[in-house]
């Protein structure tokens, strides 16, 4: 018998659970409690083996890797099939804890699907297998059986070590670990691919554990949570996977698109155009939108401002595309200006007139752009964000494009947002299988640089160290209106329904909710893209 069988499973702690359903905070701090938690107390001498997954979770489960039971494209069903992920995401962080006992047939079945996946993996890896291998147990990865069972077994094995990350065994979690490295790859399929992002994930909070002081609580690094791996990827690294997502995806054209149609639609009668850019770390939007600004139907504006907020200093790359940007506007006929702010730490403070040099007359709009950046500022809590969008009404916008990823990273329990994230991740590297040969270069580099450095801050980091801390759309409509702000429809579903065409794959779906346009990938919504205005 396998001998991960034998490792115990953790039932939820009654207390987290009560302390999620009544919203209770306790008298921790907010990184103490995010992992505190997460404790639970079992009895230590429990010896079931893990469960199989029930009906329901198997379907969750076989979504992972087999994308095509979401390839209805009707609006309806991608917005009910969106809505509902939710509820079944609550429902199945309940169930998977539940024990199987005493059934030896089932703990069979599990151990010889696991001996099988193991062989596989380790031959397809040329990894050594273990001395007491039967050559009988290989079998055909290609076969449709065994690769639902491989499936199927490799999630369950994550699910697992996931939550006694969650309980704080890294004994347990190192075992998990070390029965998971044989089965993934960042070069296999994209359920092995995106497994080891997330194993990756994984060991990296195990690290963090260890900085836990022996009364349980934190003990921060000079850096924050994650002083070992905060520097793991460079800068130029990051701005060339994203090059490439941009390039070769529609993930981040969709948003420029959207965006850009809508800073276009309500800039109509105006002559002068100021844009505060939140986090831009390029100038990928806007070629698109000087050339459509230059062929509006009253003619292009007489001016137009872009003041771009960094959190890094400007490169030289950055300053090259700046001057190339400038000329081709020039050339169409538009003087454009480009400043740079460079702050570390967007406050409210920075966030005003006075300090963005914003002068508003007659003829002129203000537009606040934000692409995949303003899920930063919730930060601990959700009132960070609140005071960042008040300090934006105050500005006194025409308009405020919001594009973010369209799930939801930013739940307190650890294993929630593991779930959440394994999902939303496995979509996208299913869209990338399809797009992209097993062998790319780029996709490796999309992939291990830029979505796994995201996998990594969900999983591994807490407190202000944990940035990726993506919303769903209704998420997003409550806090934007709290803020002050009511939606705007967007009108530019015909363009990306052609934009789409053009990438030469028909995985990807469009809904519109609400106003907002949503892009997904076999109806599991991926990006969303909203515009807003001072509510009348």
């Amino acid at each position: 018998m396998s001998g991960f069988l034998s490792f115990p499973i953790r039932r939820f702690c009654p207390a987290r659970v009560e302390q999620e359903q009544t919203g209770g905070g306790g008298e921790y701090s907010w990184e103490e409690a995010t992992l505190l938690n997460e404790i639970d107390q079992y009895p230590s001498n429990t010896t079931n083996p893990p469960l199989l997954l029930n009906s329901e979770e198997e379907e969750f489960v076989n979504s992972f890797f087999n994308m095509d039971y979401y390839g209805d494209k009707d609006n309806h069903k991608f917005l009910e099939e969106h809505k509902a992920f939710d509820h079944f995401h609550g429902e199945l962080i309940e169930n998977f804890s539940t024990m199987i006992e005493g059934d030896n047939e089932l703990e069979n079945m599990i151990s010889t699907c696991f001996e099988d996946l193991r062989d596989v993996d380790s031959e397809m890896l040329q990894l050594p297998a273990r001395e007491d291998d039967d050559d009988e147990t290989h079998i055909n990865i290609s076969s449709i059986h065994g690769g639902v069972d491989q499936g199927l077994q490799l999630v369950h094995l994550l699910l697992a070590c996931a939550e006694a990350v969650g309980c704080r065994d890294t004994q347990l979690a190192d075992l998990m670990l070390t029965q998971i490295w044989p089965s993934i790859s960042p070069c296999g399929d994209s359920l092995q691919r995106v497994s080891y992002c997330f194993a990756m994930g994984l060991k990296s909070r195990l690290s963090l554990l260890q900085n836990l002081n022996s009364n349980g609580t934190i003990l921060f690094t000079a850096n924050g949570f994650t002083d070992s791996v905060s520097n793991m990827v460079t800068r130029e690294e990051k701005m060339e996977a994203f090059q490439l997502l941009h390039k070769t995806t529609p993930y981040i054209v969709f948003g420029f698109m959207a965006a850009n149609d809508a800073i276009t639609q309500a800039s109509q009668g105006k002559d002068s155009l100021h844009i505060i850019d939140l986090g831009t770390q390029h100038t990928l939007q806007w070629p698109s939108l000087i050339r459509s600004l230059a062929s509006r139907a009253d003619g292009p504006p007489k001016s137009v401002r872009i003041t771009a907020i960094l959190e890094n200093p400007c490169s030289l790359d950055l300053q090259s595309s700046i001057k190339g940007l400038i000329a081709e506007a020039g050339a169409l006929g538009i003087p454009l200006e480009f400043h740079i702010m460079t702050e570390s730490v967007v406050t409210p403070c920075l966030l005003t007139k006075e300090k963005l040099n914003i002068n508003l007359g007659e003829g002129e709009a203000l537009f606040v752009n934000s692409i995949m950046h303003l899920h930063k500022y919730v930060k601990e809590s959700r009132g960070s964000l609140k005071a960042i969008l008040q300090a934006i009404k105050k500005l006194g916008p025409t308009l405020v494009t919001v594009v973010e990823q369209d799930s939801n990273h930013n739940g307190p329990f650890f294993l929630g947002r593991f779930l959440e994230s394994l999902h939303y991740y496995s979509a996208i590297f299913d869209s990338l299988e399809c797009s992209l040969p097993r062998n790319s270069q780029q996709r490796m580099k999309m992939e291990i640089v830029h979505f796994a450095e995201e996998i990594r801050n969900i999983i591994a980091c807490e407190g202000s160290d944990r940035v990726e801390r993506h919303e769903r759309a209704d998420q997003w409509r409550r806090q934007l209106g709290r803020a002050g702000f009511q939606g705007v429809g967007l009108k530019c579903m015909s363009q990306a329904r052609m934009m789409l065409s053009m990438y030469g794959c028909d995985g990807y779906t469009l809904a519109s909710d609400k106003g907002c346009l949503l892009l997904g990938w076999k109806a599991r919504p991926i990006m969303l893209a909203s515009a807003w205005q001072l509510h009348n």
